[in-house]
C-alpha cells in the first residue's frame, strides 16, 4: 500500500565550472614583451647606424669578422675588454695581398705601388702584348699596309685573348683548304706561308688546332676526330717545311665538331685551322 508524501523530491543540478578566459592568462603577456624588446632593439641599431661614420661601422664589422686578417680598419682598443684588436696585424700572420697603413709595402703587400721586379714583369706583358697588337695588325692591314694579299685575307680572322693572338683560317664552300685526302691544297699552302711570314715579327710559340664541320648522323663511323687530328698535323708539317723552326711549335691540338664557328654544325666554315702565337708563361 503506497504512502502518500507530502516531501518534494530533492533534485540535485552539477553545474560544470570552467576556467577562466584566454584573456585572464598571462601567456599574451609574454609575447608582448618579446614583440617590445625586438621593436627597441630594432629602434636602436636604426639610431646607432645613423649616428655612427662609415668608419665606425666599418671598425664594428670587423670586430664581429675575426676571419678577415687583412681588413684596413679595425675595431678593439688598447688592454684587456679594451685590449689588442683581434684583427691587428701584430696577432694575426699576413695571410693576404693587401697592405695596412703601418705596412704599405714589405712583406710581399701591395699598396698600388709594384715592386721593381714586379715593375719588370708588368713591362715585359706590355711589350708582348703591344707585338700581337702589332702582328694582329700586320695580317689585318689596320696599320696601313698588309702583308696579306687581298684573296687571302678574306679566309683570315683573328683575335686577341688572354691564351694570345688566335689567326682563323678558315675555308668557304668555294674555297676548301684541304683535299678530299686531308692534304693542303694551294689555298692552305698560300695561307701557311703567310703565317711562317708573320711569325718573324714576334718569338712567341705557336699552337696549332685543327677543327671541322660536323658529319651526318647517318655515317656509321665519326671521321672528325681523325681528319681534325691529321689536318692539323698536316699543317704543322707545312709551317715547318716554309722554314718555322720545330721549336717553336709547342701544341697540336684536335677538337673534331665539338667547337663550331657557325650556328650550323655542318657548315663549311667551321672547317678551319686555328694558329695561336702563345703568350710567355
Amino acid at each position: 500500500m503506497a504512502v502518500d508524501s507530502n516531501v518534494a523530491p530533492i533534485i540535485i543540478k552539477r553545474k560544470k565550472v570552467s576556467g577562466g578566459d584566454g584573456h585572464h592568462g598571462g601567456a599574451w603577456k609574454v609575447a608582448y614583451a618579446d614583440f617590445v624588446t625586438a621593436m627597441m632593439a630594432f629602434f636602436l641599431l636604426m639610431w646607432l647606424l645613423n649616428a655612427t661614420t662609415e668608419k665606425q661601422r666599418k671598425g664594428l664589422a670587423d670586430y664581429f669578422s675575426p676571419t678577415v686578417a687583412i681588413a684596413r680598419v679595425s675595431g678593439g682598443g688598447d688592454g684587456m675588454l679594451g685590449g689588442d684588436s683581434m684583427l691587428s696585424e701584430q696577432t694575426l700572420s699576413q695571410v693576404g695581398t693587401g697592405a695596412t697603413s703601418l705596412r704599405p709595402t714589405s712583406h710581399k703587400q701591395a699598396s698600388g705601388v709594384l715592386s721593381p721586379g714586379a715593375e719588370a714583369g708588368e713591362g715585359a706583358r706590355q711589350a708582348e702584348e703591344q707585338a700581337l697588337r702589332e702582328l694582329e695588325q700586320a695580317l689585318n692591314a689596320r696599320g696601313g699596309e698588309s702583308m696579306v694579299e687581298d684573296h687571302l685575307m678574306r679566309h683570315i680572322v683573328t683575335r686577341v685573348t688572354d691564351e694570345g693572338l688566335i689567326v682563323e683560317l678558315f675555308e668557304t664552300s668555294e674555297a676548301p683548304l684541304f683535299t678530299a685526302d686531308d692534304q693542303p691544297t694551294d689555298l692552305l699552302r698560300a695561307l701557311g706561308g703567310v703565317i711562317e711570314r708573320v711569325s718573324s715579327l714576334v718569338t712567341n710559340g705557336l699552337a696549332v688546332e685543327g677543327h671541322t664541320a660536323a658529319y651526318p648522323l647517318v655515317i656509321a663511323r665519326d671521321p672528325s676526330w681523325d681528319k681534325s687530328s691529321e689536318r692539323a698535323d698536316n699543317f704543322r708539317q707545312l709551317l715547318i717545311a716554309d722554314g718555322l723552326p720545330k721549336a717553336r711549335v709547342e701544341r697540336v691540338t684536335a677538337h673534331a665538331d665539338r667547337e663550331p664557328s657557325q650556328r650550323n654544325p655542318m657548315d663549311p666554315r667551321n672547317n678551319r685551322i686555328e694558329v695561336i702565337f702563345l703568350r710567355n708563361r
